[in-house]
This record gives structure tokens, sequence and C-alpha cells, in this order.
């Protein structure tokens, strides 16, 4: 087995500090994220983890793409009747962390998630590319499947019967929001001494700022 105690690398590209940063974690983010997007080495900004927890007590975690986001929180899409669905169907709530190693930033959001409205489920499937919309309604996602040919053979079917017509939007596939009530900013920073700013909502919905020791 390989030994990895000496892979490492140093964090000095940024700090976080108490005046750098803004009173609402949205805010932050929003700043964050622009430095992500516009970043030439960072291919996916919007990539996110969503870790949920399912019956067995034990946490998943799984790559998806945040799609949209707001004041009042993190939207991504997804089939509703998949082991993600299932799992926020039965405990509605999730950990989102964003991971962008060439700013040495992360992000990390403990939130409760709901089904957003039908029609702007409905509006975020008819923008996306038809394959796309196919493979939404090709796939019984997480679902046990005899082979790959299985999918091919469903979507090359699709594809004849919505040539010339629009795919409807399946009604087990849509989006959530993700409203956080706990959001960590994490910048690496030198000997390990990194900035972690937690921002902790409160009854009042205004937001709690601590430091935390990295």
């Amino acid at each position: 087995m390989e030994n990895l105690h000496d892979k490492r690398k140093v964090y000095e590209k940024s700090e976080l500090l108490e005046n750098q940063i803004k009173e609402n974690p949205m805010e932050q983010f929003r700043n964050w994220f622009l430095e992500a997007q516009e970043h030439p080495d960072v291919s996916e900004a919007n990539a996110m983890s969503v870790s949920t927890v399912e019956n067995d007590g034990c946490p998943r975690t799984r790559m998806v793409l945040l799609k949209s986001y707001t004041w009042e929180g993190f939207i991504f899409y997804t089939n509703y009747e998949s082991r993600k669905g299932k799992a926020i169907e039965e405990r509605p709530q999730a950990c989102l962390h964003f991971f962008w190693p060439y700013l040495e930033r992360q992000v990390i959001i403990k939130a409760n998630l709901e089904k957003i409205a039908e029609n702007l489920s409905d509006g975020y499937f008819q923008s996306r590319p038809k394959g796309s919309q196919l493979g939404a309604v090709v796939s019984p996602q997480s679902q046990i499947i005899p082979d790959r040919s299985f999918l091919e053979i469903k979507l090359l079917e699709l594809e004849k019967e919505f040539r010339e017509k629009d795919v409807p939007r399946p009604e087990n596939w849509g989006g959530y929001i993700a409203k956080p009530y706990e959001i960590e900013f994490w910048q690496g920073r030198p000997n390990r001494l990194h900035d972690r700013i937690l921002y902790v909502l409160q009854p009042d919905f205004e937001w709690k700022i601590s430091r935390l020791a990295p």
C-alpha cells in the first residue's frame, strides 16, 4: 500500500478575516462563487456534493450541479424517486459542500430541503438540451437495471417518439431548494492554521458569525 504521509501542499493564496466578510452568508457565497466561476482553472464552479442520511443511519454523498441560488437558498434538480430523493422525503435535510482547490476554499452548508414550485421545475426542464430531457425520462434513477442496453434501447425509442414534439417533464423529476441554517467558509492558510468563519441562523433570522479553530 502507498504511504501518503508526505502528500501535502502549502495553502497561501488568500485569507478570510472578519473585516473582509459580509454580514449575510448568501452575499459572501455569491462573492466566492463568482471568483470561482471566473477562475480559468475551475471547470465547474457549481459542482457540489450533497449528503443525505439514509434509513440505516449512514450518510450518502454524491456530486450534483447547483443550478441557481437566491437569498433563500440553493437549488438543484434530481429524480424524486432516486436514493437521494427518498432520503430527502424521509429526512428533508442535507449537507452541501463546495470545494474549489485552485482557490484553496471550501463552503459547507447545512440546510433544510423543500421541493420548488412545479412551474419552476417545468421551466428549467424545458431549458435543458433535448438529450438531457430524454435522459431524465429514460433513467429509473437508482433502480437496478439489467444492462447498459436497457437504457440505450429505451433512449432510441423515445428519440423517435419525441423527434418532432416537446418532451414533458416527468412528474417524478424536479427541483429542491436547500434553505441554509448554517454555512461555514473555509480558506486555506499556511501551517494548517486555516480561516474558518461560521454563520448560524438565529431565531430572529439574523446570522450569528463566529470564527472556528482550524
